[in-house]
């Protein structure tokens, strides 16, 4: 896994890696977001709808534990061996919004990620055990484990295959 120098390194690579995985969204038709494609397992709009519940997740977690909640990763109704059930769950709720909508909160996920980030101080973000959702596996990850595997990982992997479904359907 990608290592860190600094939260600034972190802030900088969500953002980028964001960037680069919204825009290839720019020229898909309204009429194609659905539209499944052999060899891609998700619809465009499933791939949006998947990152914004991560991302989600991610903001939910750290809200519950400020208010003293006991929060349940990665879901109270989905344990972590039914993460398939998660991610219907995330394209049944975002699947009414127009592509160019999804785009748009999207970037405001990112951003309210990006604030997240900004506010941990460097312990919080970089060392194990800061907050309790971020230690409730066994890998007992730091914070900034979490967020670039909810952020900048599946960004990258995802891009791959949006880009390999505008190649299947153009083609």
């Amino acid at each position: 896994m990608t290592e860190y120098k600094d939260k600034q390194e972190l802030i900088d690579e969500i953002s980028s890696r964001a960037k680069l995985f919204i825009d290839e969204f720019s020229d898909i038709q309204e009429a194609d977001k659905d539209k499944q494609i052999d060899g891609v397992d998700r619809s465009p709009s499933q791939m949006v709808a998947y990152q914004l519940g991560w991302l989600y997740l991610l903001l939910q977690w750290e809200e519950e534990e400020q208010q003293g909640d006991t929060v349940i990763t990665p879901h109270p109704d989905y344990k972590w061996n039914n993460l398939g059930g998660l991610y219907e769950s995330f394209y049944r709720q975002y699947e009414t919004y127009r592509l160019q909508e999804l785009c748009t909160m999207f970037k405001e996920a990112v951003q309210k990620i990006i604030s997240l980030t900004e506010h941990y101080t460097d312990t919080e973000l970089f060392q194990p055990g800061s907050r309790k959702w971020a230690s409730s596996t066994p890998s007992n990850w730091a914070v900034w484990k979490w967020i670039h595997i909810n952020t900048v990982a599946p960004f990258k992997s995802f891009r791959s295959k949006i880009r390999k479904w505008k190649k299947f359907n153009n083609g």
